[in-house]
Formats: structure tokens, sequence, C-alpha cells
């Protein structure tokens, strides 16, 4: 059976952001065939009107590191608006090992070197599963590089911020993994914690893609059906 393949993202304004977003998806058709992007906030289109607009059954791979609202709420709900009545929506795409290699080689890019210390720098969210998440994706890393602090740009403590600032005071050097997938407002804000240095977001690189693309063609997650 042929799915409809649908990547769903956060939105951002930021062009460079977009143009991440738009390289990802692209990257993954190379892998899989056609692939449709929907955001959950900020653009459109929106999961409900990509699914208005398709009659095949559809695979949904949330482009998100970690579960929270927009994954576990509000992805749902703009399916069950749709009325669609054959979509699968596999988990998050993060916690994964693969996404640790990839920090770890990005942390090599800007210099680290084992004794550095590392704060992994999450978006954060409000929800406690897709905080324990996080923790999961920060000790993968430190699996791979050692002690790792985990620290949230936009919603939670500690911040980016502070934890840096308290490991600037021992003298060591500070490199801040960004654990974002596209550039935009929280990656800026990274760049003004005063760490040594800041990786690149996850953004399009092979693993990611190879990862995502694996979602789409060994979909793991419940069929959604919808309420009468």
């Amino acid at each position: 059976m042929t799915h409809e393949l649908v990547l769903v993202a956060h939105g951002t304004r930021n062009p460079m952001g977009l143009d991440t977003i738009t390289e990802i998806a692209a990257a993954v058709a190379e892998h899989v065939g056609a692939v449709r992007t929907a955001f959950v906030d900020v653009l459109g289109p929106n999961p409900r009107e990509v699914l208005e607009n398709t009659a095949s059954s559809v695979v949904v791979v949330p482009a998100f590191l970690a579960s929270g609202y927009h994954v576990n709420t509000d992805l749902p709900a703009r399916v069950a608006e749709s009325g669609h009545p054959s979509v699968t929506i596999t988990p998050a795409l993060g916690p994964d090992p693969v996404l640790a290699q990839i920090m770890r080689g990005r942390l090599l890019e800007v210099g680290w070197s084992p004794g550095d210390a590392v704060v992994m720098a999450a978006a954060g969210s409000s929800d406690p599963a897709a905080r324990r998440e996080l923790m999961h994706a920060a000790a993968l890393l430190g699996d791979l590089v050692g002690e790792v602090h985990l620290g949230f740009v936009a919603t939670g403590v500690p911040t980016v911020a502070d934890i840096v600032r308290r490991l600037r005071r021992s003298g060591r050097r500070v490199f801040i993994a960004s654990y974002l997938l596209a550039p935009g407002v929280f990656h800026t804000k990274l760049g003004q914690c005063g760490a040594h240095a800041v990786t690149e977001p996850l953004g399009a690189h092979p693993d990611l893609v190879a990862l995502l693309a694996h979602r789409f063609t060994a979909p793991v997650g419940l069929p959604w059906t919808p309420c009468h």
C-alpha cells in the first residue's frame, strides 16, 4: 500500500530556519519519495489543511526532538479535525543515539576537546515526559563526550546562560551543544550565553535525514482513529 508522507515541523519566521526545514524535507524525499510539509505553529499549512486534501492513508512524522504539547496534543487535535480515516503518527524524532552522535560531531567541528565542559541546549518544555526525554538525550550525549549539563533556552530551568556562567567560574572552556533542529530565535540566543563556542543546529545532517526516512518507511505508532 502506498502512503502519503507528511513531515510536521514547528514553524518559524526565520528565513534560515524555514530553509533548513525545506532542505530536510527535500533530502528525506530523496530516500522515500514525495514528502509534504506541515507546521503546527507560526506558518501554514497546518496538518489539518494538508490531510483534508489527502485521500490515501498517511504517515505523519513529527520533526521534534522530544514530545510535548505540540506532539502529544496539538498534532493529534489537528489530525482529528481533518476527519481523515487513516493516519499513523510516529513518535517524536528524539531522543535517539543518532542525534547524540551528530551533536558530538558538531562539538568537534567547533573545537571541543575531552575535558571541556558541555552544555546541551534544548528549547525546553513544561511537559514532564518531554523533560525526561531531554534528560535522556543529554545522557546519550554524555555517553560519548563525558559529563553533560542540560540547559533550556525557552522553557524551564536551569537556563543555558545560568549553567554557562557557573561553569566558566571554574576556568574551564564551555561549549554549547545545540539540541535544536534549525536556526531561529532560540539558536540565536545561545550565541549570547557567553560560551567558548556554540555548535550549529542539527539541521539537514545526513544521519538525521536517514533517521527521518526510516520513520517514514518503518513507522512505529498507533494509527489515528477519529472520534465520531
